[in-house]
Parts: structure tokens; C-alpha cells; sequence
């Protein structure tokens, strides 16, 4: 199941104690889904979710290639965050990626990596990303992102992050975690995704905040529930306009052999054929 990881538009959550929904999910048409055996679980369910979701995962280990499958494991300063380890270290089948939520530190996650790494060695090395929500994980977010790496990445979760800053989760008291991040967890171009909008109803509100989350520099969103995952793959897909601007920027760039010329009587340099690649990347064009 592990293999190269591309940048998400769309993560969905699903609860790990709740089987008879992975299917749904893996329907829904998110890039990738993610499997929460943290929040989403009760204390007691923990250990029948964590069995249920390796037998799920040691069943369908090869049959879903176009979605990208994680697990958001219980924090690894947690007894059920070790019972996690122990559990996916003892299996032979793994995940695309793990999520560690509330990462404060490089080290926690060197470690982690590192135990992946040792039970990797007759498997495909598998991703990390991990989950800034604390003002210690705002703070190492460079750190964080480094230890995760390009095939991995970083997801802002807003929604302890605000509790534990003492606001509420509109756009203003978070702007500068946002903007923060957009920056430092850009240190080995991993991926970059914002926290799920909590209204499932307000399509209008989900769609605003994707538009500014985009202009920001995010890659997608996560989602809460299937019927955001259409908006949030529609925002973060490149446009026409943008399509046919990276395209006549590389065109002009490959009749100039790169050099700096004008279009539109814009001046085109390498960042800017280095960002029309990108756009044309993300829509599987190059």
C-alpha cells in the first residue's frame, strides 16, 4: 500500500471504530483518507478500533492505488499512542502515511521515524505527517516539517491550536499560525494542509476559506465529511485561467531556453516558470 506520495487537496477523516464507513470514504473522491483512532475514538473503544483497522487494512492492502490511506494515531506521549506502535511495528501490511497529532518537537517524531524506519527495512518507507496544534508545535514548525520530509508533511489544526491560544477559530485570531506555517513548514517541500471547516452545512463558508487558504499557499484542506470533498478538490485544483497562464509561461520559457523575457509585458524569470511547473504538476499535466 506505501508508496510515493503526492500533494493532497483533500484529506478526509473517517473514525477508526467505525468500519462500515471506510468504504464510503474511499468513495467519496478525497485524494486521500485518514483513518483517526485518536479524537474520533472513546478511551474504550481504542483497542477494538486498533485491531478492527489493521484487519481492514491487512484485507484492501491492495486494492485502493488512487487514494492515499493514513492513520492518525493517539499521541505518542499516550499509552494507546504506544499500543499504536507496537501494533503497526507487528504487522506486515502498513499505510501510506501515519499522522501524529499534536507534534510539539523534533524529537518525538525522530524517534517515531526512526521505529518506522527499523521495521521498514522489507517494506516501502512509509510517510509521516504531522499535526501542528500547540504553540510549542507553531514554534518548531521548521524542525516538525524537516523530520516529516518531502514525502510527508504538515496539517494546522486550528481547532486545538485556538483553544489553546484562547480564541475562537475565524480567520483573524488564526491568520498568523497560518501564515506562519505557510513559511516554516515549507523547509523540505513537504505538503501543507489546513484544518477541516467544522460547518458541514455552510458550503459558501467552506468555499471562502479554501479561496484564502489557497492564496496563502496551502495545498488543501482536510474535511469532516464527504459532501465537503468536492468543493475543497475544486478550489485547490489549478483553474483554466491558471492552466493557460502556466502554459504560455513555459512556452515562452522554453523559446528563450529559460532565460528572462517578457509576457504580457511581464518579466518572466525562474521563479516564475519554477511556479508555472508547479501548477501544471498539481493538474498531472508534467
Amino acid at each position: 500500500m506505501s508508496g510515493q506520495m503526492k500533494t493532497f487537496r483533500s484529506l478526509l477523516f473517517v473514525p477508526g471504530s467505525r468500519p462500515d464507513r471506510f468504504e464510503k470514504a474511499l468513495a467519496a473522491g478525497a485524494d486521500s483518507i485518514c483513518i483517526d483512532l485518536e479524537d474520533a475514538v472513546p478511551p474504550q473503544d481504542k483497542a477494538a478500533a486498533r485491531a478492527g483497522v489493521i484487519g481492514w487494512l491487512e484485507a484492501n492492502a491492495e486494492s485502493y492505488p488512487a487514494c492515499a490511506i493514513g492513520i492518525r494515531m493517539n499521541g505518542l506521549d499516550t499509552l494507546d499512542g504506544l499500543k499504536d506502535i507496537i501494533a503497526f511495528s507487528e504487522t506486515s501490511t502498513r499505510p501510506n502515511f501515519f499522522m501524529v497529532p499534536k507534534a510539539s518537537s523534533h524529537s518525538a517524531l525522530a524517534n517515531f521515524a526512526q521505529l518506522l524506519a527499523i521495521r521498514s527495512l522489507n517494506h516501502k518507507p512509509v510517510a509521516l505527517w504531522a499535526v501542528v496544534e500547540t504553540v510549542d508545535g507553531l514554534k518548531n514548525a521548521s524542525d516538525i516539517a524537516g523530520t516529516c520530509g518531502s514525502r510527508g508533511g504538515v496539517l494546522f489544526g486550528g481547532a486545538d491550536y485556538s483553544l489553546a491560544i484562547g480564541t475562537s477559530m475565524d480567520w483573524e485570531p488564526l491568520f498568523h499560525a497560518r501564515s506562519t506555517l505557510a513559511t516554516e513548514a515549507r523547509v523540505t517541500n513537504g505538503g501543507l494542509m489546513d484544518v477541516p471547516y467544522l460547518n458541514v452545512k455552510d458550503e459558501e463558508g467552506l468555499r471562502a476559506e479554501c479561496v484564502r487558504v489557497k492564496a496563502l499557499g496551502f495545498d488543501g484542506k482536510a474535511c469532516i465529511h464527504p459532501s465537503q470533498v468536492a468543493i475543497v478538490n475544486e478550489v485547490f485544483s489549478p483553474s483554466e485561467a491558471e492552466l493557460d497562464w502556466a502554459k504560455r509561461v513555459i512556452e515562452a520559457g522554453m523559446s528563450q531556453d529559460n532565460r528572462a523575457v517578457l509576457l504580457d509585458g511581464k518579466l518572466l524569470d525562474i521563479p516564475v516558470y519554477l511556479r508555472a511547473e508547479r501548477i501544471l504538476s498539481k493538474a498531472g499535466m508534467i
